[in-house]
């Protein structure tokens, strides 16, 4: 059984991601494309952290309703460390991050 699926910009990703495969999907932010402005990393329990080219990044719980919670000017890496906990179901550690209520952006609401 999967634990995390990768969604890509312009579709794909598959489940389990490698780091690599993370990388290569955050890298793919580079390109302007307001059509697709966002990858994003899902975990079973319906936890998903979205990452957007601006430095977005938005947590929240599409099954449980928890959320969203946003923060602003991240940067890859970091991103990569915080797909990192949700990949490992690290949700205490994910939630004590500097999170700020809301999307942050019109971009998804």
């Amino acid at each position: 059984m999967s634990h995390t699926s990768l969604e890509r910009r312009w579709g794909g990703g598959g489940d389990d991601p490698t780091e690599d495969e993370m990388r290569s999907a955050l890298a793919e932010l580079d390109t302007i494309d307001p059509e697709h402005p966002d990858c994003w990393l899902s975990h079973c329990t319906g936890w998903s952290i979205a990452a957007f080219g601006s430095g977005l990044v938005v947590l929240e719980n599409l099954e449980s309703g928890d959320g969203p919670w946003h923060m602003q000017g991240q940067t890859k890496e970091t991103v990569l460390g915080l797909w990192r906990l949700l990949q490992a179901g690290d949700i205490a550690t994910l939630r004590s991050k500097n999170w700020i209520k809301g999307y942050g952006s019109n971009e998804r609401e």
